[in-house]
């Protein structure tokens, strides 16, 4: 019965290959080809939970293949099939199979209609993904396939500035999710000693067996994987990005941000609950946390003027309550909320055009004024301070930028004397003083051969901030994404046992997608003479295939799961010992502003209203 999970991913996959396949003008067959395999994969998947539920329903557990084994350890792909699996695959199935149904008629003559359902199936491989997974590296492959498609959906406007600058920073809180469950999945390795499957974390005695000297980290672990699900649900202090995301067209944000993507976060905590449900401080920062997140985003909703921007919030006070239920143990009420939350969400931002037309005829034909309601019996000063801040949306977006960019930025800018003429200098010149303690070890001291891996790491981190913050030159600015992977690889070179193979699974690809990259870069700078980061240029209206092939070179340099480049991360992480923490730190840090700088590139050059005067400009607010 296992080989069924098969064909629940198998269906998705051949439905993305063909949506590339078929032309761009055929409407017809690109619509046909998605509710198609959509709607397969929902009448399949009835079938077999009926099956299931008739034949004892037991847990599958079923390893397809290793990637990757030397000394103990084993990067493996793992499916896994439960109660929490049946309730997401039923969701998430039925819901898209609408959505394409819908999309069909409401994309009609729409530029980017072949783009959308290629992103749409897209999308629906990677949260099969997610939901099907039975170990931490699994899932993470799919979290990121959620990750870059969630980027070109808000962004499906491209030629116009606001749903691309907020594609851009909704990728950037994504990133920071991607933080938490890189160096979750790093604690595991050390806790566990191998990669643990969720069907093992099932077992009470196993866990706490580990979980009763180690506490600490439990806790730990437990606290990164909460990271990752608060970021990817829009819980505090991530609140401020969903309804930045409606940007993108209504159907994408029905099945993204109202119903499917957004509920992942409750899921990572479902999926791992059986390990930290004895962690009595750690429920309780989870209760905290979502009543904190339900209770402002409640007074947000209530006083926002766009009818998306209510639904969005809305939702997020729901999925906190849902978090609230997760952590006492009602997994049950949690999944039956989840499908209340995506079903009603999807029909609200469904049915938000029509509702806002009549609304608008209701209140100028027939006014009703405000009704009286519970804060007008609350003091003055308080209820207008609510309000303020409630409008406001609690300063969360200023807070991030203060917290996090604006320090970013700030370190950035002390590199100035980095040109593209002098940095292979530079760097070279530190790269083979590196190389030569890294293969003389035995002629350095035992305290300096713990500083140097942090010391190098510390200086690709550097390096790769400069590249985030770069503003002039292209070239300099991918230029150092490629070093910093290079300095990140020496300064594993320092651990033992890191052998010169792991080397290139992790090198390889960087090296075939730089290189790409930087000759289309090459090319552009060519053809348009000049390109800085300094504005949007949006070429990829006039070259969209150099568009393609540069987006394909940045997933390749952020370690998207298309090159070896995405096992070589997790090899690094395995060599990283738990009490190098700053190390693990320091190179989490470097690949998650490595994507995110790759993909300001991509987003500057080739999103955005087009620089050349004679095409049309879309208006700033879209």
């Amino acid at each position: 019965m296992g080989w069924f999970i098969n064909i629940f991913i198998l269906l998705p996959v051949l439905g993305f290959v063909l949506s590339l396949i078929v032309p761009k003008r055929n409407e017809y067959m690109l619509s046909w080809v998605a509710f198609t395999s959509v709607g397969a994969q929902l009448f399949t998947a009835i079938g077999f939970i009926v099956y299931w539920l008739f034949n004892q329903h037991e847990v599958l557990n079923l390893k397809e293949f290793s990637f990757f084994k030397a000394n103990g350890y084993d990067f493996y792909i793992d499916f896994y099939f439960d109660h929490v699996t049946m309730t997401y695959l039923l969701i998430g199935a039925l819901l898209t199979f609408i959505i394409t149904v819908y999309s069909r008629y409401y994309l009609h003559r729409e530029e980017g209609y072949k783009r959308f359902f290629n992103v749409i199936m897209f999308f629906y491989l990677g949260y099969n993904i997610v939901i099907f997974s039975g170990n931490l590296e699994t899932l993470f492959i799919g979290w990121e396939f959620l990750g870059i498609s969630s980027f070109l959906l808000i962004a499906f406007y491209r030629d116009r500035y606001l749903p691309v600058k907020n594609a851009v920073k909704v990728f950037s809180i994504y990133r920071i999710g991607d933080v938490g469950l890189i160096l979750a999945m790093w604690l595991s390795h050390h806790f566990w000693h191998e990669n643990i499957s969720f069907q093992k974390l099932n077992n009470y005695n196993l866990v706490h067996e580990h979980l009763a000297g180690h506490s600490m980290i439990g806790f730990t672990i437990a606290f990164l994987i909460f990271i990752s699900a608060a970021a990817k649900s829009a819980q505090l202090p991530f609140s401020s990005w969903l309804p930045r995301a409606m940007e993108g067209p209504t159907p994408s944000s029905a099945i993204f941000y109202g119903s499917l993507s957004v509920h992942m976060g409750a899921f990572l905590l479902m999926r791992t609950y059986t390990f930290w449900e004895h962690q009595i401080s750690f429920r309780i920062f989870v209760i905290v946390l979502g009543l904190l997140t339900s209770i402002i985003a409640t007074f947000t909703a209530r006083v926002q003027s766009s009818v998306k921007s209510q639904i969005a919030y809305s939702s997020i006070s729901q999925i906190g309550l849902i978090f609230i239920e997760i952590a006492l143990g009602l997994e049950s009420v949690a999944l039956v909320h989840v499908a209340g939350n995506a079903f009603l969400r999807t029909y609200q931002l469904l049915v938000s055009p029509s509702v806002v037309s009549y609304k608008i005829r209701e209140q100028f034909y027939n006014y009703v004024p405000r009704p009286k309601t519970i804060e007008d019996s609350w003091p003055k000063r308080f209820e207008y301070s609510l309000y303020i801040l409630s409008l406001k949306e609690w300063n969360l977006d200023g807070w991030m930028y203060r917290r996090m960019w604006n320090p970013l930025k700030k370190l950035g800018s002390t590199w100035g004397f980095l040109t593209f003429k002098n940095i292979y200098i530079f760097f070279g010149a530190i790269f083979v003083v590196g190389l030569f303690l890294a293969i003389n070890r035995e002629f350095i001291s035992p305290r300096w051969k713990e500083y140097l891996p942090v010391i190098f790491a510390f200086f690709g981190l550097l390096l790769v901030i400069k590249a985030f913050t770069e503003r002039a030159s292209v070239r300099l600015s991918w230029s150092l994404i490629i070093t910093n992977h290079f300095a990140i690889a020496l300064a594993i070179s320092f651990n033992e046992d890191f052998a010169f193979s792991h080397h290139v699974w992790y090198l390889s690809g960087v090296l075939l997608s730089g290189l790409l990259g930087y000759l289309v870069i090459q090319r552009m700078r060519n053809l348009k003479e000049w390109i800085s980061l300094d504005k949007f240029y949006g070429h990829a209206y006039e070259h969209p295939k150099m568009a393609l092939m540069f987006l394909l070179a940045c997933l390749g340099v952020a370690g998207f799961p298309i090159t070896p480049t995405f096992i070589g991360e997790d090899l690094i992480f395995s060599h990283i010992k738990e009490n190098q923490v700053l190390l693990a730190f320091f190179i989490s840090m470097s690949l998650i502003i490595n994507g995110l700088a790759a993909i300001r590139i991509y987003a500057r050059i080739f999103l955005g209203p087009h620089v050349k005067t004679y095409h049309e400009v879309a208006k700033r607010s879209s």
